[in-house]
C-alpha cells in the first residue's frame, strides 16, 4: 500500500510549475504540479497516453491550438504524440497521471524550459 496527498506540503516555485512525484506504482506515477498564476508549460508531447486533473485553481490547457478551459474537479486524457500546453489562470494544483515507462524527469525539463 501507498500513500500520498496533494495538498501536504505543497510548495510554489517563484518562476515555474514546481514538480514532485507523490508516488510510483508497478503501473504509472502520480505527479503533483503546483502553478502559481501565471505559470506556463510550454507546448510539449509526451510519448505516452497521460490524465489531468486540475485538484485546485483553473488552467487554460491548449491542444493542438484549441485551447480548453478547464477548473477544480475537470480531468483531461491525451493519447502520446499530442502537443499540449498549460497555462494557469489561477493559483493551480495539478495532478498528472503517468505511465510508468514515462519519466517525471521529462516533465521538471518541461517546467524549466517554459
Amino acid at each position: 500500500m501507498k500513500v500520498a496527498s496533494l495538498v501536504y506540503n505543497l510548495e510554489y516555485n517563484e518562476t515555474k510549475p514546481a514538480i514532485q512525484v507523490l508516488m510510483e506504482t508497478e503501473t504509472g506515477k502520480e505527479i503533483r504540479i503546483a502553478f502559481k498564476e501565471g505559470h506556463v508549460m510550454k507546448e510539449h508531447k509526451t510519448p505516452f497516453p497521460i490524465v489531468v486533473e486540475v485538484f485546485e485553481g483553473a488552467i487554460d490547457f491548449g491542444v493542438n491550438g484549441e485551447v480548453h478551459h478547464l477548473k477544480k474537479g475537470d480531468l483531461i486524457a491525451l493519447e502520446g504524440g499530442v502537443p499540449h500546453d498549460l497555462t494557469a489562470i489561477k493559483t493551480s494544483t495539478v495532478r498528472l497521471s503517468l505511465n510508468k515507462m514515462d519519466s517525471a524527469k521529462r516533465v521538471e525539463d518541461v517546467a524549466n524550459k517554459s
